[in-house]
């Protein structure tokens, strides 16, 4: 059944948008490359015409696009509902006090945030070899927004296969190695989802979003069951199942009337919770070969869960649930499970606790928490005290293992290579 697009906003705090002023940085010069970079985190603002030609002819009318409203900005039109913006905090390149959840128009985000062609040049900029690239708001971070804003199933595959043909093979193909084809998933059908990730495995896919948290979209919970079709499809394609923070389409819980910077601060928050959700749902258990991806969540907060962890498993006896399970909670998670550094210099200090092989870094380009295009000083700082091997663990090699995305030598050897 659909869900009203009111009720979506109001689960994210969304309002109208309004058309404003843009200033625009001085263009950055390229930075000095230290280091080989795989960003596990960046994001798409899906271009005008990502549908168009797509879909089956049945359909082709009721394809998602973009108009242009009376005020002047520019919104998504999907069965005859308006999304909010087309930008969704797609900010880089501006100053920081005119960061918002918008922009409101093409014009006023920078076209690397929905062109390829710019956004490869950005990423040469920033010393970003390769990306994962998420949905942005039209989709929704786990592809939801397609298949819960209709009540046709047909539509919402066909719209959800439209969007896996546009990212493999006009983002993805443009430059070859430079993106880690991500899919959106079929969340309608665990069974169809299923063949969707064999079929897209076979075309080259090597990943697939997520939500961190089913229920809170009003589908069943991971406890359930009922998404092990799925699971066990990626588990046999090595397929990367990616959950990115927000992907359940809430915010971390405060007061009611806390100020915003409240959800800023917890945004770690949705990973901790996830990484516990999905550990003890014992879909790591059932699917020993599943590898999660805990997007944008952090890592700061690792170690003290997988301390809490083996706390906890004193008390197996009294809870049950992991009785009957050889490998322990912590050491199923450093198995099954890889987190994301965006802004963590503390974090590395426990990087013997965390598992150095676990943790990768990502630039988060276009939002507002981006180190573009200044991600390679960023890690210079951070990474300071690690030795070479561990730097070219976390910078890019535990990326191209995860993904199975190679990076040529030449480029291992010399970042400047790109």
């Amino acid at each position: 059944m659909a869900i009203p697009l009111e009720e979506l906003q109001a689960k994210q705090g969304f309002t109208t948008a309004t058309a404003g002023e843009v200033t625009w940085l001085p263009e950055p010069p390229r930075a000095p490359r230290r280091y080989t970079v795989i960003s596990v985190d960046d994001h798409i603002v899906e271009p005008r015409d990502a549908f168009e030609g797509r879909l089956p002819a049945a359909f082709a009318d009721r394809a998602p696009r973009v108009v242009e409203r009376a005020d002047g900005t520019e919104t998504w039109v999907f069965e005859g509902q308006e999304l909010p913006n087309v930008g969704f905090n797609a900010v880089v390149g501006r100053p920081v006090s005119e960061y918002s959840f918008e922009p409101t128009r093409f014009d006023e985000m920078r076209r690397g945030a929905w062109d390829i062609r710019a956004r490869i040049a950005d990423m040469d900029v920033n010393g970003v070899y390769a990306s994962v690239c998420f949905p942005s708001f039209l989709p929704g971070f786990a592809g939801q927004r397609l298949q819960q804003l209709t009540d046709d199933p047909s539509l919402a595959l066909a719209c959800v296969r439209a969007w896996n043909d546009w990212v493999i093979d006009d983002w993805a193909a443009y430059a070859p190695g430079r993106m880690v084809p991500l899919q959106i998933p079929y969340l309608l059908d665990p069974q169809v989802g299923a063949d969707e990730v064999r079929r897209n495995a076979a075309r080259g896919f090597k990943a697939m979003t997520f939500s961190e948290a089913p229920h809170l979209l009003g589908l069943p919970s991971l406890h359930s069951g009922h998404w092990d079709p799925l699971m066990a499809a990626c588990e046999e394609t090595g397929t990367v199942v990616c959950l990115h923070v927000g992907s359940s389409g809430t915010s971390p819980a405060t007061a009611p009337d806390a100020p915003s910077d409240t959800i800023g601060v917890l945004f770690f928050g949705y990973a901790m919770f996830a990484a516990v959700d999905w550990l003890y749902s014992r879909i790591p258990v059932r699917f020993p070969g599943i590898r999660l991806c805990l997007s944008e969540g952090g890592i700061g907060w690792v170690a003290g869960l997988l301390d809490r962890l083996e706390h906890v498993r004193k008390y197996d006896a009294m809870y049950g649930t992991w009785n009957d399970v050889s490998l322990s909670p912590a050491d199923t998670f450093r198995r099954n499970f890889w987190v994301c550094a965006i802004d963590d210099p503390s974090a590395f200090l426990q990087r013997d606790v965390i598992g150095i092989d676990n943790i990768l870094v990502e630039s988060d380009y276009p939002h507002a928490d981006s180190t573009w295009p200044r991600t390679q000083e960023r890690l210079a700082v951070q990474l300071a005290g690690l030795s070479d091997a561990e730097v070219a663990r976390v910078t890019w090699a535990n990326a191209s293992e995860l993904f199975r995305h190679p990076v040529p030598d030449e480029v291992q050897r010399d970042p400047d290579a790109y």
